[in-house]
């Protein structure tokens, strides 16, 4: 263990993925195959981050039902230390994801509404002040209410607390807009950051001078198999993803880079080195049927890091 502590507020739910096996073809019947777990983007860093030697604490409503004892068991599996807030008249919400025979993404479907309940209220509980002020690093996801995210991290930041923030959707990537100021980082995609930011840059150089016009000082853009891109302040540094001979499943990769920049964040790593072990945690991820890989070490990225192209330096 490396003795940081983090405390990760956000989904932990079912995840159901269903894969086409042969050409996809929209608007028919399309044979394939289903498959279920437990997942969520905070919950899926979480597990990465337990898996990486921190302490990692899970934050997130649940319903009362067999879909959150299976969420339960896994926090249990991975060495997440789980404090959910169980609400047993309810279900636990599910994401639904289709995919093609290549693993990308085709359509998803998010059934979220129990997060709606996670007020700003519950953060004044004794617990939750003392998850704050235990913790090195406060993470949220955007499955949280605005309002909710927006005073989790400004609380955080006002008890100087290094704070990082998950997108999940272009929509949901808009709940950070209000607390922007007091966040370290945000892990996005291409997608997320246009959505956040209304902007229509070709040139990704641009991109953390738009970020930091909106308020953000930190933050990591990531860009399928183009390079990504990580700044903080005024430094910007990009790295390109290795060439993978087969794609396994991209479900849990955004997840997992931002579970292995943030280690070696803590780690006190350059930034250059924080996005590569990022990379190498996706590379891991990508090349597992699951979401967060059973393989998940500092060992595995320390052999798979070597295949990931030095970082350039943009500034």
């Amino acid at each position: 263990m490396t003795g940081k502590v983090v405390s990760i507020f956000g989904g932990a739910h079912i995840d159901r993925r269903a894969r086409i096996t042969g050409t996809t073809a929209p608007g028919a019947s399309n044979p394939g195959t289903w498959f279920e777990e437990a997942g969520g983007g905070g919950f899926n860093a979480a597990r990465n981050l337990a898996r990486l030697g921190l302490e990692a604490r899970m934050i997130s409503p649940r319903g009362g039902d067999t879909a959150g004892e299976t969420v339960a068991l896994a926090a249990s599996h991975a060495g997440v230390i789980d404090r959910p807030f169980i609400f047993l008249d309810r279900k636990t919400p599910s994401y639904t994801a289709i995919l093609e025979n290549d693993g990308n993404l085709v359509i998803a479907l998010a059934d979220m509404d129990l997060y709606r309940l996670f007020s700003p209220r519950r953060l004044q509980q004794r617990a939750m002040r003392e998850v704050l002020s235990e913790s090195d690093l406060i993470v949220t996801d955007a499955n949280l209410p605005a309002e909710t995210i927006t005073v989790l991290i400004r609380k955080a930041a006002s008890e100087s607390k290094i704070t990082a923030g998950i997108a999940i959707s272009p929509a949901k990537v808009m709940r950070f807009s209000a607390c922007l100021a007091d966040m370290g980082f945000l892990f996005m995609n291409e997608a997320e950051m246009r959505a956040l930011t209304g902007g229509d840059a070709e040139d990704s150089a641009q991109w953390p001078a738009i970020l930091r016009a909106a308020g953000l000082d930190g933050g990591v853009i990531t860009r399928g198999g183009k390079p990504a891109i990580a700044f903080k302040g005024d430094r910007i540094v990009t790295v390109s993803p290795p060439a993978l001979d087969q794609l396994g499943d991209v479900t849990g990769a955004g997840d997992a880079l931002a579970a292995g920049f943030l280690s070696a964040f803590l780690d006190g790593q350059p930034l250059e080195t924080c996005l590569r072990t990022g990379v190498a945690a996706a590379v891991i991820t990508v090349g597992s049927p699951l979401a967060v890989s059973e393989k998940m070490s500092r060992e595995a990225i320390a052999q798979v890091i070597g295949l990931v192209p030095p970082a350039e330096i943009l500034s």
